[in-house]
């Protein structure tokens, strides 16, 4: 029996919609193409994601059909996914509660209830004692479909709360003011936001971006309470939609910070927390290629920057009053293959998390001497972040740590005795023995002899001689990096012999800026080899074979692995695209859609560039689906998903389905209430990860 009518098998029968065909053909530097399946898109789309009600019907029909299909396909999967969701249920800790942090009086962080799918936001006095609740996400979601929160800043004085929430999936959203002495919002409510908001120094207003038709981040206000929100003052606008921006401010709560960003170039301007009135301050113009961040040190910023060459990053201070380009002083020098990725500022003290020889580690600076020391850690691979502070006069530092064996412990750390105290670690209810795993990381050889990092976690008991099945999960855009961090869900594939593993290809900067650099525009491609190099290499060395390997990835992941569908099918034995932009060629050619502009420096402006047109075309998943063997492939998707549409995906499988050989099986899923990040709730989304491991045990035989 062939690979092929073995998995046909393990589906019952069912015949998948079949979409009607309109060709609609477009031209671009002399090249024509047709698509029959453009209809999915809505004419309405920017209304569809305020509101979904009003998705055509013809289309709604068809989506609709789609998820009747893949319910049926998967029907047979109903007991080991409720078992799935328990277990993953099991190992998380229902009332699970952070460390608060302290600020001034109070100490700040948030909890769930027992069951409940929203956090809560409480404080406590400085130094501990009964909880009071400010915000509880569970009531503010009753009755609603979808719901998520989004930022949430108590302001200086501690007397209000500034929240946000998104109850579409599509990302607008509104933000509200709570009066924390009475428990109830103010009159102030501005929809349409980028879902945060940053306090000015009188904590009588706030600074906030607003989003456009096109769900871009394009204009700064001020609101003053008890001001309509219609007669906010405008603080600055973007005109290039190739830029988006946010507004942050500093914890000495000194400065509000403008930031202008696309992937590749970045500006700032600043204005006094104590001025809304103020002209925003250009920092330093824009440059094609130059990136800077800015970080509070009393009476200088912190820069971290590329400028001058610093390919991997280097520090730089300038004076507050004038933090102009022309007056930038080295601190930290670049060093090749030590990339700095962050920089926390204190009163005396500067931190920043780095990485090199591909993993992380922190740095502690003492401002006055120069002197540096790292913090070490004992295991062979592990992630860490900085969750830093809220007070800037500080001593105590936070950072979290995790491996794929070891539960995430989260740490206070003393900058000037260097004393390290474990505040927390991860429970898992139903039990972890971190001594039943093993983890390791392999290096794959790349086509060009790049060394393709991969981290690998096993149980114990798993035979390594080429019969396991394996996830393989790949990402490799926007310079990302997947941590090799602790994941309690993985556990129930790994328990049933799965070998879970991750491909740090380039396109991240596992390896450094350079290997980012070699993983877009026209080195792209080597995303995709890297890729199937991995899958390649776990073969050789008798983790798996390919008919027993399901690939995943998600969102420019998803991309992934519509490429590596086309470019070697015969390696996986079947694939998950979870909100998958496959049809980048379209959509970079799109310049209406909410991320095309901003996304031109990651992919290339197919517009305006015949190169960039036939480089993007090469790869792009859904213009070159063919005639092959493809193995069975599940697409999931949200129909409020501003970005990556679910026209993409859809459009996407009904190409699949009728060009393919072969009898394998073509899933969508769409969910008609969330958008990209899928159900807001936690245990919500416990579902469909479960749906998600169901579906790689049935294509690889073990359900």
């Amino acid at each position: 029996m062939t690979r092929t009518s073995a998995l046909i098998s393990a589906f019952p029968a069912a015949n998948p919609p079949t979409p009607e065909k309109h060709p609609v053909s477009d031209t671009h530097h002399g090249i024509t193409r047709s698509d029959d399946y453009a209809w999915m898109r809505a004419e309405n789309w920017q209304a569809v994601f305020r509101n979904p009600s009003l998705l055509d019907g013809r289309i709604r029909a068809h989506l609709e059909a789609e998820n009747a299909y893949q319910a049926v396909l998967m029907a047979g999967t109903a007991d080991l996914r409720g078992k799935l969701f328990a277990e993953m249920k099991g190992r998380i800790k229902e009332d699970d509660s952070t460390v608060p942090m302290k600020d001034g009086p109070y100490a700040y962080g948030s909890s769930f209830r027992q069951g409940g799918e929203q956090p809560r936001y409480f404080r406590t006095s400085r130094d501990g004692g009964s909880e009071e609740i400010l915000l509880d996400g569970d009531a503010e979601a009753e009755g609603k479909a979808y719901f998520r929160l989004g930022g949430v800043d108590h302001s200086a004085d501690h007397r209000k709360l500034l929240w946000a929430f998104d109850d579409k999936g599509s990302e607008f959203f509104m933000l509200r003011v709570r009066d924390l002495a009475g428990g109830k919002d103010l009159a102030d409510q501005i929809p349409d936001t980028g879902g945060g908001g940053v306090w000015n120094a009188g904590d009588d207003g706030f600074f906030y971006t607003r989003l456009d038709d096109n769900h871009r981040p394009s204009k700064v206000f001020f609101h003053k309470l008890g001001d309509k929100y219609e007669n906010d003052r405008l603080i600055y606008e973007e005109t290039d939609p190739g830029f988006f921006m946010d507004v942050s401010g500093t914890r000495a709560n000194d400065w509000i910070i403008i930031g202008i960003n696309d992937h590749e170039t970045s500006e700032y301007r600043l204005l006094p927390a104590d001025d809304p009135s103020a002209a925003p301050r250009l920092v330093a113009v824009r440059e094609a290629g130059l990136q800077y961040d800015l970080e509070e040190g009393g009476d200088v910023f912190f820069i971290l920057t590329n400028a001058d060459g610093a390919k991997d990053f280097k520090i730089m201070t300038a004076p507050v009053d004038n933090p102009v380009r022309a007056y930038w002083q080295e601190l930290v020098p670049h060093e090749p293959g030590r990339l700095i990725l962050s920089v926390l500022g204190f009163k005396h003290h500067m931190v920043r998390l780095e990485r090199k020889d591909g993993l992380p580690r922190i740095v502690v600076r003492e401002r006055a001497s120069g002197e540096e020391h790292f913090i070490s850690f004992d295991e062979e691979a592990f992630s860490l972040g900085l969750s830093g502070s809220y007070e800037y006069d500080t001593e105590v530092m936070r950072f979290t740590y995790s491996s794929m064996t070891t539960p995430a412990q989260v740490f206070d750390y003393n900058m000037r005795s260097r004393e390290r105290v474990l505040l927390k670690t991860q429970e898992v209810p139903s039990g972890h023995d971190p001594e039943h795993y093993v983890t390791r990381r392999l290096m794959a050889p790349a086509a060009d002899g790049e060394l393709v990092p991969i981290s690998l976690l096993y149980h114990r008991d798993t035979p390594l001689d080429g019969s396991a099945p394996c996830l393989l999960y790949g990402y490799g855009s926007y310079g990302i990096t997947v941590p090799s961090a602790f994941n309690t869900n993985c556990l129930s594939l790994v328990d049933r012999g799965f070998v879970y593993a991750i491909a740090h290809v380039r396109g991240g900067k596992d390896k450094g800026y350079g290997w980012y650099e070699d993983g877009k525009r026209a080195k792209k491609m080597n995303t995709f080899t890297d890729f199937i190099a991995c899958a390649r290499h776990l073969v050789a060395e008798r983790y798996t074979r390919h008919d027993c390997i399901v690939a995943q990835g998600g969102s420019a992941g998803g991309m992934l692995m519509g490429a590596i569908a086309n470019m070697a099918p015969e390696s996986f034995g079947g694939i998950v695209a979870e909100v998958p932009f496959v049809d980048v060629l379209t959509t970079m050619l799109d310049a209406s859609l909410p991320l095309t502009p901003p996304e031109w420096p990651e992919w290339g402006n197919p517009i305006a560039s015949a190169d960039d047109y036939k480089t993007i075309a090469a790869y792009s998943p859904y213009d070159n689906v063919a005639a092959l063997d493809y193995p069975p492939i599940l697409a999931l998707a949200g129909l409020t998903d501003p970005r990556v549409t679910y026209w993409e995906p859809a459009k996407w499988v009904a190409r699949l389905r009728e060009r393919k050989a072969g009898g394998n099986p073509v899933l969508f899923k769409i969910n008609m209430d969330s958008g990209h990040a899928g159900a807001s709730g936690r245990f919500s989304r416990l579902e469909e990860i479960a749906y998600i491991y169901a579906y790689a045990l049935k294509v690889t035989g073990k359900a």
